[in-house]
């Protein structure tokens, strides 16, 4: 008898995609579609919620006919979704009452100043390790209750739900019958005490936000409703949700202290295990969940990057000097070094270790034989110099740090990954399984449900498809990243 499959629904930034795996993690089948972002102000970035349903259930429903054509059951249903991106919706009907506001979006940005001026970012920084950044989810859902007629007092009977995309994929997937959410996720919203693992009142009465809107916290392994088979044609089990880099560092495995991945996506994310204790960062890095089963919690310290692969995304669909994402590894490979082109994507910002939402990208070192070539390598190596201030970070924060795994669709890239090894000066290891955000949804669906019985199952599947390791001179990697210090410090400037 073949073994049951995993479905897991992976609700990114730029597309949605369902993804079935088998028990070894590899995987049977793919559906993806892109969708659009919109762009109302200079530094504003949202979704179309409905655009997000429809394109996640089309990709389900494709899976979902892959695996019965192969005569194939599925076990459970994983989520994993962008974190921090905004939906508040109607109760009664389910519609969302404002664009999604998404993770990147700098709108908040003088509330943000106005609620450190007037005291209240140690608060926030001690009880959810977070920073006060519009990076977050809380100021977005006040900034929604302001600036919808009507909402606020819709919000305080009790008419209105807010949550991350999970929660209100769940919602409609369920048929209207659960308002719930996982711990990763409710800790990336400034409104969760992370020492307590609860909603917190007063964080909430700060930004405003009635705690009537809130889901419902489960553990990542947890039963969190059963899809409703009016809406996806059958019913299953949603029963393991993360949120995009937690379920990457699980996909990864990195389950001991001391372990690190950083997944390149729409943005990078860099997330190191420290253990069953938060540990706080002098460096401007973010105290997090890693996970929660069981009711017991590990920690984590993550640096988040704002722009990796909506840089690429951004020469092809806004500069149209590449075709696809493909072409930047070749373009890369035909300069023998970047002659002094430097961009710092700093489109909505930067992130870890500067915080600063004032910054817009910039790109410097132009000369008359700079071309596509030479914009595109770039946009890649900002990627890899965006790292090392990370790990940098880290290891000012007292990380020994001597390897990273890597996953997400950028890390494909060859040039790419030998171009971190050399500049991170460590070696980069990349797995067999890079889809490792959608790969670690599932595993959590299939803990919750006895297709693997512990973290040792799952451990037991990550294999290392190729090792990075740096060969570049050290006056070279002195002076290319020296060069990209001061590009930093020219454009925060």
């Amino acid at each position: 008898m073949t073994k049951p499959l995993l479905l897991s629904i992976d609700q990114g930034t730029t597309s949605s995609r369902a993804m079935l795996f088998e028990r070894d993690g590899s995987t049977f089948a793919l559906a993806q579609r892109e969708f659009k972002q919109y762009y109302p102000q200079s530094g504003w970035v949202e979704h179309d919620p409905e655009e997000i349903w429809q394109t996640t259930l089309t990709v389900c429903k494709e899976s979902l006919s892959k695996a019965q054509s192969a005569n194939r059951t599925v076990a459970a249903i994983g989520i994993t979704n962008q974190r921090e991106t905004v939906v508040v919706w109607d109760r009664s009907t389910g519609k969302a009452i404002h664009p999604a506001i998404v993770w990147q979006d700098r709108r908040t940005a003088d509330t943000c100043r106005q609620l450190s001026a007037d005291g209240h970012a140690d608060m926030f920084t001690s009880k959810t390790g977070l920073l006060l950044d519009p990076y977050f989810s809380g100021t977005k859902i006040g900034w929604i209750l302001d600036h919808v007629e009507g909402a606020r007092v819709r919000a305080e009977r009790g008419e209105l739900a807010f949550g991350t995309v999970d929660s209100f994929l769940m919602w409609r997937l369920s048929g209207a019958q659960v308002h719930v959410t996982d711990a990763t996720n409710a800790c990336r919203t400034l409104l969760f005490n992370i020492h307590d693992n609860r909603w917190d009142e007063q964080l909430c009465k700060a930004l405003g936000v009635p705690m009537s809107m809130l889901p419902d916290v489960h553990d990542c392994a947890a039963d969190f409703c059963t899809t409703s088979k009016e809406v996806l044609g059958v019913e299953l089990k949603v029963a393991g949700v993360a949120g995009d880099q937690h379920a990457a560092s699980i996909g990864q495995v990195c389950f001991e202290p001391g372990m690190i991945k950083s997944t390149y996506g729409t943005g990078c994310f860099m997330m190191l295990n420290t253990g069953t204790k938060p540990i706080a960062s002098s460096n401007k890095l973010l105290t997090t969940l890693a996970y929660r089963l069981d009711g017991k919690t590990s920690y984590a310290i993550e640096g988040s990057i704002f722009v990796a692969g909506a840089a690429i995304q951004w020469l092809r669909d806004g500069l149209g000097i590449i075709k696809d994402a493909e072409e930047s590894q070749e373009l890369a490979k035909k300069l023998d070094s970047n002659h002094g082109v430097y961009l710092v994507p700093a489109f909505t910002g930067l992130g870890a270790p500067y915080w600063d939402a004032d910054a817009r990208g910039a790109l410097f070192g132009l000369t008359r034989d700079s071309g596509p070539a030479s914009i595109t390598r770039a946009a890649l190596e900002s990627v890899c110099y965006q790292s090392m201030d990370l790990l940098n970070a880290m290891r000012s924060d007292g990380a020994a740090i001597d390897k990273v795994r890597v996953d997400g669709g950028m890390v494909k890239n060859d040039w790419l990954s030998q171009y971190l090894s050399n500049v991170l000066n460590i070696p980069v290891e990349r797995p067999m399984q890079t889809e490792t955000t959608a790969l670690g949804a599932a595993y959590l669906a299939g803990l919750q449900v006895g297709v693997y019985d512990s973290l040792d199952d799952l451990t037991s599947n990550w294999q290392q498809e190729r090792v990075f390791t740096p060969d570049m001179d050290e006056h070279m990697r002195t002076q290319v990243t020296a060069g990209w210090a001061d590009a930093i410090r020219r454009t925060r400037s």
